[in-house]
């Protein structure tokens, strides 16, 4: 951990660490302070629950907590290379067995293109608000500043703990494909330890030493990291050409015959398990801080990662279709048993060497969000504020990088991957739905300038688009095959939708970069996501409702009364630097 002077001028000893660094609030500098604390949680929370942060805040108050700035050397280029790194892991040779074999069929192309273009609709609303808040939190900052500090928290801490699980799955997968290119069992690459429970028996240090090496090369330098990424994901663009030409050489178009043998429905379900291959996107947006023309280089770097990736997946999908028709395309690896089906198979190899490159990548993209999501959690006081600090000699957040290693490290040491995939989360969607509402609220409401009139028929409007677009996935969920539903639900969004155009003032309009067809775009995103959300297993919710429950003991007891006091003594710093700055105007003029 980094070291440095404590706020009295100090010299930290040993790792850099006090209590100051953790709890440094006034609510925690007595046991009298935080039981005077605790009595007051309740006017805390109706100070708090709703309290919106502002953008000159986010950009300059808060991210000044940091004591060092975060070196801007990305540039569009970088950000390419960070979205496909971070996107394109196994997903691609992994669910489009499932979806083509036993939903889509050969329409599984027309499932990626769906599942693509939803992902584009949240790469947009997320870039917007990229470009016009370039911190390291992001989703955090932008629901932090329109839809309030507990809401940001609580999406917050469930997609820490689902880029938790998916740091440790990808790593364990890494051994699992590593032993593969051996022709080993994946447990023969680990030791088993007989007295643990059989799910957390095969203790895997391959999986730990990956993440540390990524951790090292995400602490020494963004930009190095970077280069790192390009290369990696280039090598992973090859393998993937190797693919598409030497399966094109086997081509049948036949295949594509029976093109959609389960019709819409079965189209829509394979779309919504692709949409997992597209997710990653959003970790490269808390890499913002660290871009050097935001306005230029996030749209491009964020839009074109997205349709490039989305090309390839319909690419893939095809060739893999029209190798092996859909009745035959094996669920758990597709594109190995393909081509062992036309004879090629050493070309299993190949898909293995693509796939480590890939969930290297998305290794490096995903501790890269984590800490930075965490820097300005941290930043905030919602989590202890030395995972705020950025390194003065590398400027990078490594206190959080280390936690946040260490952490996924562990898991992926013990954890198997059976227990790790059951824990796929709808935090994900439920974020990017989020975010879709959020770019909504910023674009109509600006607090002291709309209206009574238009804030109340933008709360009507968007409680009708919320709940229009939940009882259309709900209808979808219970397997309703009529129309009638339909026929209510999506009416009532589209008219929501055009009310909010037609009858509701634009507050505010972007400053370089915006998401054009506001508000249809935003709204069409944030029911496709809604929609996709009906499509997760029960299990999900639970653990989602579990993990909530705890996030929430923490935010009355800890995060609660940590952000209060921040948030009061910036209020406090700031009425004190306005007054100085009045006062020396007002002597300025007498003197005059």
């Amino acid at each position: 951990m980094e070291g440095g002077e404590n706020e009295n001028g100090g010299k930290k000893r040993g790792c850099g660490c006090s209590k100051q660094d953790f709890l440094p609030e006034e609510s925690f500098q007595s046991c009298r302070s935080y039981l005077n604390a605790l009595c007051n949680t309740k006017s805390r929370l109706r100070d708090r629950l709703l309290a919106r942060s502002a953008d000159h805040m986010e950009l300059h108050e808060i991210r000044g907590r940091s004591q060092h700035e975060m070196k801007k050397r990305l540039n569009w280029w970088d950000i390419i290379w960070f979205g496909i790194g971070a996107v394109m892991g196994s997903g691609i040779f992994v669910l489009t067995g499932e979806a083509a074999r036993n939903h889509s069929g050969p329409a599984v192309v027309v499932s990626y293109l769906i599942s693509g273009m939803a992902a584009l609709l949240s790469v947009l609303c997320y870039t917007e608000f990229c470009v016009e808040l370039p911190v390291a939190g992001g989703s955090f900052t932008y629901l932090r500043v329109e839809l309030g500090d507990f809401v940001a928290y609580i999406a917050a801490g469930n997609i820490l703990f689902e880029y938790v699980v998916a740091g440790a799955s990808v790593a364990r997968s890494w051994t699992s494909y590593l032993a593969t290119l051996f022709n080993h069992d994946p447990n023969s690459f680990r030791f088993h330890a007989s007295s643990f429970p059989e799910d957390y028996s095969h203790l895997d240090p391959i999986a730990a030493v990956v993440s540390l090496l990524i951790c090292i090369a995400a602490c020494m330098s963004t930009k190095g990291s970077s280069r790192f990424n390009s290369i990696a994901s280039i090598v992973h663009l090859l393998v993937l050409l190797f693919i598409l030409i030497v399966g094109l050489t086997k081509a049948n178009p036949q295949h594509f015959s029976n093109f959609a043998p389960n019709g819409i429905r079965g189209i829509l379900k394979a779309s919504s398990i692709l949409f997992f291959a597209y997710v990653g996107f959003d970790g490269v947006a808390t890499l913002g801080e660290e871009v050097k023309n935001p306005g230029r280089d996030i749209p491009i770097g964020l839009i074109g990662s997205m349709l490039i990736i989305i090309l390839l997946y319909c690419l893939l999908s095809a060739t893999l279709i029209l190798i092996q028709p859909y009745y035959q395309i094996d669920v758990n690896a597709p594109f190995t048993l393909a081509f062992q089906a036309i004879g090629l198979k050493w070309a299993k190899y190949i898909v293995a060497l693509g796939a480590l490159k890939g969930m290297t990548t998305v290794l490096l993209a995903n501790i890269l969000g984590q800490a930075r999501y965490f820097t300005h959690i941290g930043r905030t006081h919602m989590a202890p504020p030395f995972l705020a600090t950025i390194n003065e000699k590398t400027r990078t957040p490594v206190n959080a990088t280390v936690v946040m290693t260490l952490v996924n490290s562990i898991v992926g040491f013990f954890t198997s991957l059976d227990v790790l995939a059951n824990l796929l989360s709808l935090t994900t969607l439920l974020i990017f739905s989020l975010v879709a509402l959020a770019l909504l609220v910023r674009r109509y409401y600006v607090g002291g300038e709309t209206t009574s009139s238009n804030r109340n028929k933008l709360i009507l409007f968007l409680m009708l688009i919320i709940g229009s677009s939940i009882a259309t996935a709900v209808y979808w969920a219970i397997g309703k095959n009529g129309w009638i539903g339909y026929a209510v639900t999506v009416p009532i969004w589209f008219i929501a939708t055009l009310g909010l155009n037609l009858m509701v003032k634009e507050a505010k309009k972007p400053k370089s970069w915006g998401v054009p067809l506001v508000p249809w775009l935003p709204s069409a995103s944030f029911a496709s996501n809604v929609f996709i959300m009906a499509s997760v297993d029960g299990a999900s919710y639970v653990r989602f409702g579990i993990w909530t429950l705890l996030l929430l003991l923490y935010y009355v007891f800890i995060a609660l009364h940590a952000s209060y006091d921040a948030a009061k003594e910036t209020t406090d710093t700031t009425s004190a630097a306005t007054a100085t700055c009045l006062e020396d105007g007002g002597a300025s003029q007498l003197h005059h």
